[in-house]
């Protein structure tokens, strides 16, 4: 019965890829433009570190939804999330349930899986190899 799930990976692996680029180009959206209305943090500056994060956000976030360049897009992310734990929210406590840093730590670890195995099912990157 297992072997018959093992068949899925590819898909499983592309679930994963689509919903966390989804999920990451949301985070970028709030940054960027403030959408939706009353997201946290909200609009920032962008020629500041949060600006810069929400674009690597947002073309990561597209670039992993589509499977194109998704290693070097998921890379990118997972540093950028390895960035933000380590400077905005470990300064606040080392546990991450107290400093709101689990996402960043779940996204890192995602887009670090997503480099190592690839795009999966249903990518540009995979298309443009047939």
């Amino acid at each position: 019965m297992f072997n018959q799930v093992s068949g899925w990976s590819p898909r499983a692996l592309a679930a994963l890829r689509i919903v966390a680029g989804l999920l990451f180009l949301a985070h970028g959206l709030v940054k960027l433009i403030g959408f939706p209305e009353g997201a946290q943090p909200g609009q920032v500056p962008l020629l500041s570190l949060f600006g810069v994060g929400a674009v690597i956000e947002l073309v990561t976030g597209v670039l992993l939804v589509l499977g194109l360049f998704t290693r070097p897009a998921a890379f990118i992310a997972s540093g950028q999330m390895a960035v933000a734990y380590w400077m905005v929210h470990f300064p606040q406590s080392p546990y991450p349930a107290v400093n709101g840093g689990d996402a960043a730590i779940l996204f890192c670890f995602v887009f670090l899986y997503i480099f190592t195995a690839g795009p999966g099912a249903w990518s540009l990157d995979e298309r443009s190899k047939i």
